[in-house]
C-alpha cells in the first residue's frame, strides 16, 4: 500500500514554513546531507548540524528509495549498540497505528533516528502532546511530521459515526475534519477518494490543535 503521507513541520517555537496543507507521497531517510554520513546512530554533532529544512529533505530522499524498492540494507543491531548509550533522534512523528502504514519502514529510518508516536487516526491529546515536548525541548528533535495515510480505518469510522467503547471518544476528535472537508462527490465511507480528503484535512486540524494547545500552555516546543 502506497501511504499517503500528510507533512508539516513543528520545531521549537513554530511550525516551520512548508505547506500547510499535505504531501503525498512516502518517506524514508538517505541521511547524508552537505557532509553529514554515518553508518549507524545519529550524535549529537550530526543532529545539531542540520536544519529543520534539511531533515525534511532527507525524509523525502529516503522516501523516494522506499518507493522505488531502493531501500538500504539495514544492520538493526548494529544500530541498536550504536544508539545504546544515548539518543540524538531529529524528529517526532506522530502516526497512525495502521498495520500497513509503519512510518519506520515507509521512510527507512534507522533505530535511533526519530521518536514515533502512534495512534489510530493520527489524533493527539495531551500525552501525544507531553511527548512532543520531550522529543523536542529536552532530547533535541527539530522537526514534528504529522502522518496520515490513504484507506484509514479511524477515518472510516469517524465517517460512519462508529461507536466502540473508548473508540467512540477517539472518533469525536476526528468528526471535524469530516465536516470541515469540502468534497463535492459521494460523502461516505465507501468513496475512498472522500475518505482520503478527509484524512488530508484531519492532519491539517490536527497540527492546528497541536500548536494552539502548546501555545496556550505558554510552553511551544
Amino acid at each position: 500500500m502506497r501511504a499517503d503521507q500528510h507533512l508539516n513541520g513543528l520545531c521549537r517555537r513554530s511550525f516551520l514554513k512548508t505547506s500547510a496543507a499535505t504531501a503525498a507521497m512516502t518517506f524514508i531517510g538517505a541521511w547524508e546531507l552537505s557532509g553529514i554520513a554515518h553508518a549507524d546512530a545519529f550524535t549529537k554533532a550530526e543532529c545539531d548540524k542540520l536544519s529543520p529544512d534539511d531533515i525534511l529533505a532527507l525524509m523525502k530522499k529516503g522516501n523516494e528509495r522506499f518507493y522505488t524498492g531502493k531501500r538500504e540494507a539495514h544492520n538493526f543491531l548494529a544500530q541498536q549498540r550504536a544508539s545504546a548509550k544515548g539518543q540524538y533522534p531529529a524528529a517526532v512523528l506522530l502516526s497512525c497505528i495502521d498495520s500497513r502504514a509503519s512510518a519506520e519502514t515507509i521512510l527507512d529510518l534507522r533505530i535511533g533516528d526519530v521518536f514515533n508516536s502512534r495512534v489510530a487516526g493520527n489524533v493527539e491529546n495531551s500525552d501525544i502532546l507531553g511527548s512532543m515536548e520531550f522529543a523536542c525541548k529536552l532530547a533535541g528533535a527539530k522537526v514534528v511530521l504529522v502522518m496520515g495515510h490513504t484507506a484509514c480505518g479511524a477515518i472510516k469510522g469517524a465517517i460512519d459515526n462508529a461507536e466502540l467503547g473508548n473508540l467512540t471518544g477517539l472518533l469525536e476528535k476526528i468528526k471535524p475534519a469530516v465536516a470541515a472537508t469540502t468534497y463535492t462527490g459521494e460523502r461516505t465511507s465507501k468513496n475512498y477518494a472522500f475518505v482520503d480528503a478527509v484524512a488530508r484535512k484531519n492532519v491539517e486540524l490536527t497540527i492546528t490543535r497541536a500548536c494552539f494547545g502548546w501555545v496556550e500552555s505558554g510552553d511551544s516546543p
